[in-house]
C-alpha cells in the first residue's frame, strides 16, 4: 500500500530544484528581451544610416518652407545635391546627381543665391539652377538672308550681348561645327552655318551656348537633306550650303527657289559665269544707295561672280530649310537667266540671251532695277 504525503512546506531538495528552473526562465526571457530589443534598435540605426546616405528626409522638415541657398561658384553636382538636402529642400541627393547626369546639365549649374522651398521635386530644382538667380527665358528671332555679321548684330540686340562677344566666341574655339571646312579665321568662314530661327534661350546663357545652339541646328538642318544629287556631280553638302544661300538671297517665291537652282547648276555646268548680284552685293559689304552700278560689278573679290568663275569661297547668308532642299534638288530647266518682273520678287526666265535682253529693258523701264 502506498503511503500518502502529506501537504506541507518543500523540502530543502525541492526548493534548489525550483530555484534553477526559476532562473532558466528567467534567463531565456532576458535573452529574448535583449536579442529583440538589440536588433529593432539595429534596425534603427541602419535605417538611419542608410537615410543619412540617401541625403533624405526623416528630419521632421515640412514642405514649402522657404530656404535661401548660396551655390558657391565651382560646385560641383555633388556638393550642391548635399547642400540641397542638407537644407532640406530635396529629399535624396543622389537623385539629384542622377537627374543632373540624365538630363546632362551639370555645366549648366549656375551659381548664386536661390530662395528656394523644402520638398521641391529635383526637376523643379534643377531648373532653377539653370536658369540662374534671376535669369529668365529670353526669345530671339534670326531671320535668313543675314550675313553672319548681320546675324551677330541681331542676336546682341535681342540678347544683350555685345557683337565683340559672339565674334570672339566664334573664332577662339568655343563654338564648332562638323560643317566648318577648316578652322575659322573670319567671320566669313562662319557663313551659313548659324542656322536663322526663333529660339528660347535663358538670360544669363553666355555666347558661346547660344552661338553653339545655332550652330547645332544648323549642322542639324542640313544633315537633314538628301545631297545625293549633288554627290553625284563631285560636290559637297557644304558646297550645297553655298547654292542654297544664293537661291535665298535671289528668290523671293518658295516655288521660284527651285527653278533659281537650276539656273546655277545650267551655268556651273556650261562654266558659265554665276554672273548673282547677291555676291557682288556681298563683296561690296552691302548693297550701295540707288543699288548696283556697272562700276560696281567690277569689283575685284573671290565672291564676284561676274569676275570669278564657279561658286563664291562660302555662303553670303544664312539660308532658311527650302532653300538647302531647293539646292539639294534643283528643278528640271534649260534656263540660263532670270529677271525680276514684279514687286513681289517674282522673276521671268528664259534661256534666250535676246528674250533675258529684253526683260531687262522692260524691268527697268517698270522701275524694278537700276
Amino acid at each position: 500500500m502506498s503511503r500518502l504525503r502529506r501537504p506541507g512546506p518543500p523540502d530543502e531538495e525541492d526548493s534548489s530544484r525550483w530555484a534553477k528552473t526559476s532562473l532558466k526562465v528567467l534567463g531565456a526571457i532576458a535573452l529574448v528581451v535583449i536579442l529583440f530589443g538589440g536588433a529593432y534598435a539595429g534596425v534603427k540605426v541602419l535605417a538611419g544610416m542608410v537615410n543619412r546616405a540617401l541625403g533624405g528626409g526623416g528630419s521632421g522638415i515640412v514642405s514649402g518652407e522657404p530656404v535661401e541657398v548660396e551655390v558657391a561658384a565651382g560646385s560641383s553636382a555633388a556638393q550642391i545635391a548635399r547642400l540641397l538636402a542638407e537644407a532640406g529642400v530635396i529629399e535624396s541627393a543622389p537623385e539629384f546627381e542622377r537627374a543632373v547626369r540624365l538630363q546632362q546639365v551639370s555645366d549648366r549649374l549656375q551659381a548664386g543665391t536661390y530662395r528656394l522651398e523644402t520638398g521641391m521635386t529635383v526637376d523643379a530644382v534643377i531648373a532653377a539652377l539653370v536658369q540662374g538667380p534671376g535669369g529668365g527665358v529670353v526669345r530671339i528671332t534670326l531671320i535668313e538672308g543675314l550675313t553672319a555679321a548681320e546675324m551677330l548684330a541681331s542676336l546682341a540686340d535681342q540678347a544683350g550681348f555685345s557683337a565683340a562677344a559672339l565674334e570672339e566666341a566664334l573664332l577662339d574655339g568655343s563654338v564648332t561645327s562638323d560643317l566648318l571646312p577648316a578652322a575659322p579665321t573670319t567671320l566669313a568662314d562662319w557663313e551659313g552655318l548659324l542656322f536663322p530661327d526663333t529660339y528660347e534661350i535663358f538670360a544669363n546663357d553666355p555666347p558661346a551656348r547660344v552661338l553653339q545652339l545655332l550652330a547645332d541646328t544648323a549642322e542639324r538642318r542640313v544633315a537633314s537633306v538628301d545631297w545625293s544629287y549633288l554627290e553625284e556631280r563631285g560636290l559637297t553638302p557644304y558646297q550645297g550650303v553655298i547654292i542654297a544661300s544664293l537661291i535665298e538671297r535671289e528668290a523671293k517665291v518658295d516655288e521660284e527657289r527651285p527653278i533659281v537652282a537650276s539656273v546655277v547648276f545650267n551655268r556651273l555646268d556650261i562654266d558659265m559665269l554665276l554672273q548673282i548680284d547677291a555676291t557682288v552685293v556681298y563683296a561690296l559689304g552691302g548693297l550701295p544707295p540707288g543699288g548696283l552700278s556697272r562700276d560696281d560689278l567690277q569689283v575685284d573679290s573671290p565672291y564676284n561672280t561676274y569676275r570669278y568663275q564657279g561658286l563664291p569661297p562660302t555662303p553670303i547668308s544664312g539660308t532658311r530649310l527650302a532653300s538647302l532642299r531647293a539646292a539639294a534638288a534643283p528643278a528640271e530647266t534649260e534656263y540660263l537667266y532670270y529677271v525680276l518682273i514684279d514687286a513681289d520678287g517674282r522673276h521671268a526666265f528664259t534661256d534666250d540671251f535676246d528674250e533675258f535682253l529684253q526683260l531687262q529693258q522692260q524691268a527697268r523701264e517698270a522701275g524694278l532695277i537700276p
